[in-house]
């Protein structure tokens, strides 16, 4: 599987911007799709997800209100949209995908399997 992220970029605080996220290959396999980001000096940790087929959608404390996860199927793609930005959301963007279906575990990175090349969310004050 290969995944993709698009989007990232610089926003003033209150601004909005969405993240794209295309997997190819092996996507038959897959259980759902999270966002995690990772800020300089700081752990990973997990912004959001979805499961392919039923829908059910995750969202960090941090980000519930002001983030929305979306998913294509046809198009294999995850959408992550994100409004009322804070300084504090900036950090790298990972998207990731997850095979097991174990939804105990969708907010933890370890349970993923496959991870994009991350794209940086800048947000100024």
């Amino acid at each position: 599987v290969q995944l993709q992220a698009f989007g990232g970029g610089l926003v003033q605080a209150g601004g909005s911007l969405r993240l794209s996220c295309a997997a190819s290959g092996r996507t038959g396999f897959n259980y759902g799709m999270g966002w995690f980001r990772q800020a300089p000096g700081k752990e990973r940790e997990f912004v959001a997800a979805v499961t392919w087929r039923a829908g059910g959608i995750y969202y960090a404390d941090s980000v519930k209100g002001r983030f929305t996860i979306s998913r294509d199927n046809a198009k294999n793609t995850v959408y992550l949209q994100m409004n009322a930005l804070k300084p504090e959301d900036t950090a790298v963007y990972y998207c990731a995908t997850k095979s097991s279906e174990n939804r105990w575990t969708i907010k933890y990175g370890d349970s993923y399997d496959y991870w994009g090349q991350g794209t940086l969310v800048t947000v100024s004050s």
